[in-house]
């Protein structure tokens, strides 16, 4: 990319009925095996890892694998992108869950085999009733005009699955907060200490963040054990990251501090005008190493292409 940076995205299965038993182990699994392809066709021992969303779970509990079996070396950087590590006060979704609704949730998508994207699409929606749901109502159904086009919108309904398995793994790590206590859970056999993360991270939340809340966000500066930027870009969950270099209306905060509380973190930061991208670019080039000539073709130590971009799985519905 324009950045000097060489990036390889995980797109993953839209799973079924077949892929019920794919579970967080699998995917961390996953995860590894992809570090290790990125390494060989790289010709490198070290990447940076960087997850997004729940993505950022995942990402999270393989760089703590990584620590716990002596690989962490293997990490040059970590990143994650509006993650929820902490889930202490998370907001309204943590408000509305308790514990007979999420065995409900979870033996419901244990007999079909995965979570609907629908489902998990509408309870999103109901965190932010007045935008997300009564204002379509009153403009699609009783005024009748047609919606009017909008990327981030159309991408937003274009929703996925999710297996069984990891579902429910989800929910045990939201409703006991897992992450939060060394050893309180384990990922291919291995305890997971976060604070033994002690690479680098750099943090992204939005401030108008309906589902990943940015003070939560921000709490995996105290959980993580290496030096940490925590970054708050405007807008909510999808528009905090798709904020492209050039928006002249792009703002984000940032602070050279991470003290514990997070509105103490607000009232001393600063404000940086345009994208945080270019940020990131930056903090990212300080750590991956010189820069060598791109590519001319894609794959290496001897793996190849398999199809054209964009793969597959994209095409599964």
């Amino acid at each position: 990319m324009r950045g000097g940076q060489q990036v390889f995205v995980i797109s993953w299965r839209n799973p079924d009925a077949r892929h019920a038993g794919w579970g967080l182990d699998t995917y961390v699994q996953s995860v590894l095996d992809t570090l290790t392809a990125v390494q060989r066709i790289c010709e490198s021992d070290r990447g940076a890892l960087i997850g997004v969303c729940a993505g950022g779970t995942i990402a999270s509990a393989t760089a703590a694998h990584l620590a716990g079996t002596g690989q962490l070396s293997r990490l040059a950087a970590f990143a994650l992108f509006v993650t929820v590590l902490d889930n202490t006060r998370a907001g309204t979704a943590a408000a509305l869950t308790d514990r007979r609704l999420a065995a409900a949730a979870t033996a419901m998508s244990r007999r079909r085999g995965y979570l609907d994207g629908r489902s998990l699409a509408e309870v999103f929606a109901w965190l932010r009733p007045g935008d997300l749901v009564w204002n379509y109502w009153v403009n699609n159904y009783l005024l009748g005009r047609k919606p009017p086009a909008f990327d981030i919108l159309f991408w937003n309904a274009d929703t996925t699955r999710m297996a069984a398995q990891l579902h429910a793994d989800f929910v045990d790590i939201g409703m006991e907060n897992h992450l939060v206590n060394p050893g309180a859970m384990t990922v291919l056999g291995v305890p997971v200490d976060l604070s033994r993360v002690d690479v680098d991270s750099y943090l992204v939340a939005g401030i108008a963040d309906h589902i990943t809340p940015w003070q939560n966000c921000y709490r995996s500066t105290q959980l993580l054990g290496g030096e940490s930027r925590f970054v708050l870009s405007t807008s909510g969950h999808i528009a905090a990251l798709v904020n492209p270099p050039g928006n002249p209306k792009a703002s984000y905060q940032a602070n050279k501090e991470n003290p514990a509380d997070p509105q103490q973190w607000l009232r001393t930061a600063q404000t940086e005008h345009g994208s945080w991208w270019p940020d990131a670019l930056a903090w990212l080039g300080e750590r991956c190493g010189a820069e060598k000539a791109a590519p001319r073709k894609l794959g290496g130590g001897g793996l190849r292409p398999l199809t054209d971009a964009p793969g597959t799985y994209v095409f599964d519905r």
